[in-house]
């Protein structure tokens, strides 16, 4: 599966009979699927089918969609009230000896109000249903184009995340190389450490010099935080590889680099690891940065 960003934007138009739709779809960054819809009035049921095919295509950000819908004509008819006609014919036939008898024209007949009604003409069911398929079929083809935008992005980004990685990499590859993790320079160290202990001191018990000895020495290996962040790389490099929704896991990586990186500075005693690992403070502070934009 591709990895996709969380942003993106599509649209869609087209006509269906003398009607005109367009969807317009929207999607930014979310901790979740959380899909706004706006609808015209009429349409509320595509609702739930609108939300379940969404759903089918993407699992996490914010999008919006909207759908407009008018009419490219009016189409009128007119209806005649029968009962209206009839009473006004009978009114005429009582008052024939009253009022001159003269045929009723057209535009009298118009001019009485009730009697003629002008009406927009309604589709039929045929039509309407027509007109509802070819707007589904709008949203899948709007839905694919948005995922497409979000994979192009998401294969961006993937580039910019296999870089971060690689520095990680380098970076832990530099601290794990580096002259002051020499079994030679931690022991020199550790004397150092224990004189300073001992100085001033007359007598120093056995068991509590060993205790030192085994704390600073403790303090000073980082092979622990060292394996750890070689398999934070492979781990990383698997979930981009296999792609798909794997955001969260990548931001759980991130804090794992993170906690690794804060390890290895507080342990430091040399100011070339010390550097490195500020370095990878900085690198894994993009490389999650960048995280937050994938699904």
């Amino acid at each position: 599966m591709a990895l996709q960003s969380m942003t993106g934007f599509a649209r869609r138009e087209g006509t269906s009979g003398r009607w005109r739709w367009a969807w317009e779809l929207r999607s930014v960054n979310g901790k979740g699927l959380d899909l706004r819809l706006r609808l015209p009035p009429g349409l509320e049921r595509m609702e739930t089918d609108v939300r379940r095919v969404t759903g089918e295509q993407f699992s996490r950000g914010n999008m919006q969609v909207n759908l407009s819908v008018s009419a490219g004509e009016n189409r009128f008819e007119t209806v005649l009230n029968q009962e209206a006609l009839a009473n006004v014919l009978a009114m005429r036939d009582q008052l024939a000896g009253v009022i001159d008898p003269a045929p009723l024209t057209l535009d009298t007949l118009l001019s009485i109000r009730g009697l003629v009604e002008f009406r927009e003409t309604e589709d039929s069911e045929a039509e309407i249903a027509a007109r509802d398929s070819d707007i589904t079929n709008g949203l899948f083809a709007a839905l694919a184009d948005l995922k497409h935008m979000r994979e192009q992005e998401g294969a961006a980004l993937s580039r910019v995340l296999l870089n971060h990685v690689s520095t990680i990499e380098d970076l832990t590859h530099a601290i794990e190389r580096d002259p002051s993790r020499t079994p030679q320079e931690i022991s020199s160290r550790i004397k150092a450490q224990v004189a300073l202990l001992m100085d001033g001191i007359g007598a120093l018990d056995r068991d509590r010099l060993h205790a030192e000895a085994a704390l600073l020495a403790t303090k000073a290996d980082l092979r622990e935080e060292i394996d750890r962040l070689k398999a934070h790389v492979a781990a990383a490099r698997d979930l981009l590889g296999r792609g798909g929704p794997v955001g969260r896991k990548l931001d759980f990586l991130a804090q794992e680099f993170n906690r690794e990186s804060n390890t290895i500075c507080s342990k430091s005693n040399a100011s070339a690891v010390t550097a490195a690992g500020i370095e990878l403070k900085v690198v894994i502070d993009q490389f999650r940065e960048q995280v937050q934009n994938l699904e």
